[in-house]
């Protein structure tokens, strides 16, 4: 039944989603944004979350359900399946059909009427800005909505950690030096450019994730060789001449504006491949036009520099202020050597993942002439 949660945490931040979507979705229509989704209402989105949350707590067969809830009717999608009779939303019928829709891309449908919500079949196709809520592991939900152009990542909203509430900050990408990585994943902050361009780094943030071995990626910048001054020699994994599949497909983007579905899958495989050399020890090399140099290379302080001292620590959440701290408090020795190689390359950035999902943007700050930190790994999820 509609609003009659006991999650403490749904209550709290269901308004603050809905004023999200409102703003989103209005701002959409200002632009003639189409295929658009219907605003859920407060007391739709606090149910939604109270059902989900104690449904993540529970197990079937041993398995914790692992669920994405979209909030849409039928005739918002294309070629939905459609249960015969509809399913009540409840805790107990989300874990008995976990199993079943936990696959990537898979959405229950969830609508209402009157003062009851229903589970009304399953789809993979959902409108821009539709509502959706992962459950990503036992006591973790995520608010999020697909991107306006439809391909990568979704846009990340909010991340519920049991009594945690974690609200993503939509001024976090006006910061100065704020790296374009973070600002693709704060996308829904400027609604013009997202039809403009595909991010590939937050495509290789989320796989080198998904991976959970770890691993450095650094970017540096493509034609110039001064990264090497800060890499161990003799590189073990140099790739010679530089790998460009990736840089090839996005050329191809760029020429045929990245329709194709086939596109998309070789973007995909090429993606995925790319972030599993980063589970290799040491750190991955690409160009800022994701050209391959090496992977598993050794950072080293370069000659002359000193080592750092300090750095900026920031993550992009309401509450999440910039302080500045010493190196180690970050992460350990990957964040360590990624702190130094940006101090000592300000022109390039790495991204680094830990065994322990989180995840770290570092690069320089003019502003501050300092390495900053962006802790993302609550946009990743």
């Amino acid at each position: 039944m509609i609003g009659k949660s006991t999650y403490k945490a749904a209550r709290e931040v269901a308004q603050i989603a809905e004023d999200h979507f409102t703003t989103q979705i209005e701002a959409a229509k200002k632009l003639n944004g189409n295929n658009l989704a219907t605003v859920p209402p407060a007391r739709i989105i606090e149910t939604m979350i109270d059902a989900a949350f104690w449904a993540s707590l529970r197990r079937e067969e041993g398995q914790s359900p692992k669920i994405s809830l979209a909030f849409l009717p039928p005739e918002q999608t294309e070629q939905p399946l459609l249960f015969e009779h509809h399913l009540t939303l409840s805790p107990a019928v989300l874990t008995k059909l976990g199993p079943g829709v936990e696959r990537q891309g898979i959405h229950l449908g969830v609508w209402y009427e009157g003062d009851y919500l229903h589970i009304w079949g399953t789809t993979r196709s959902i409108p821009n800005f539709c509502f959706v809520l992962d459950v990503s592991e036992p006591g973790l939900l995520v608010i999020k909505h697909r991107r306006q152009d439809g391909f990568g990542k979704f846009v990340n909203v909010a991340v519920l950690m049991g009594d945690q509430v974690k609200i993503v900050n939509e001024q976090s990408s006006h910061l100065p030096n704020c790296p374009d990585v973070l600002t693709s994943l704060l996308g829904f902050s400027s609604l013009s450019v997202w039809n403009k361009s595909l991010n590939v780094l937050v495509q290789l943030a989320v796989s080198m994730r998904s991976h959970k071995r770890g691993g450095i990626l650094l970017v540096v910048p493509a034609g110039s060789d001064t990264w090497r001054t800060s890499i161990r020699h003799p590189m073990r994994y140099a790739v010679g001449p530089a790998y460009s599949e990736l840089t090839d497909l996005m050329k191809q983007k760029e020429e045929k504006d990245g329709e194709n579905s086939n596109w998309q899958d070789e973007l995909g495989r090429a993606i995925e491949a790319m972030a599993g050399l980063t589970a290799v020890d040491g750190a991955t090399i690409i160009s800022d036009k994701y050209e391959l140099y090496a992977f598993g290379a050794k950072i080293t302080r370069k000659q002359g520099s000193t080592p750092v001292d300090k750095l900026i620590l920031t993550e992009p959440v309401i509450g999440g202020e910039a302080m500045i701290d010493q190196p180690a408090l970050s992460g350990g020795t990957r964040h360590l050597s990624a702190a130094q190689f940006v101090h000592d390359q300000r022109d390039a950035i790495a991204l680094v993942a830990s065994q322990d999902g989180r995840f770290t943007i570092f690069s320089w700050s003019d502003c501050e002439n300092m390495v900053q930190a962006n802790r993302i790994d609550s946009l990743l999820l």
